[in-house]
């Protein structure tokens, strides 16, 4: 009786090995929401999230605890990146994962999506676009009026993180802060 359990049981796992993944991994899929930009969300948009309470968000922290607690986004939680899978994710939940400058949020954005998860988005240039886009904005001096409209927008989500907006006044410059300005259309 043993013997035949033990027959049957290494059947069965020679079968799943050949019906592969429950969770069939749609690369085209995949492929199309990266080239639709549908695979991740600005910093200001997950700001906005987080002061409106997006019902069943959660924001995931992909780095290791030692950087997570040296600085993260509010209401973040801790899962390092190969931790991942061992966590269980709700089908109803809205996950943002980040990283330090992204690739690890991306690269966990492919393993969520691998295995089933669709309401998954990752901030794209990680933890350096919260600290510039959202406690950090800035607009050149003499920005045009939806530019400055857009600003005061932002600049309000900046000081509810506790953010410290600034109009960058003077000779136009290239300095960080100005080429970040211009990129946003500020």
């Amino acid at each position: 009786m043993r013997r035949a359990l033990a027959i049957v049981a290494a059947t069965g796992g020679v079968l799943a090995l050949l019906a592969g993944s429950p969770y069939p991994l749609d690369v085209q899929r995949l492929a199309t929401a990266v080239a639709r930009e549908d695979d991740h969300v600005t910093a200001v948009e997950l700001a906005a999230w987080l002061r409106a309470g997006k019902h069943r968000l959660r924001v995931v922290d992909v780095r290791t605890p030692p950087e997570f607690a040296i600085y993260h986004i509010p209401g973040a939680e801790n899962v390092p990146i190969e931790s991942l899978t061992a966590v269980p994710f709700p089908a109803e939940d809205t996950v943002v994962l980040y990283s330090e400058v992204g690739i690890h949020g991306a690269q966990a954005w492919v393993f969520l999506r691998a295995l089933g998860h669709r309401r998954v988005y990752f901030l794209r240039n990680g933890l350096h676009e919260w600290l510039d886009d959202v406690m950090s904005p800035t607009i050149a001096e003499g920005a045009p009026a939806d530019a400055q409209a857009a600003f005061d927008r932002v600049a309000e989500l900046s000081r509810f993180f506790g953010g410290m907006p600034r109009k960058l006044t003077g000779r136009a410059d290239t300095s960080e802060d100005a080429l970040r300005a211009r990129r946003r259309g500020c």
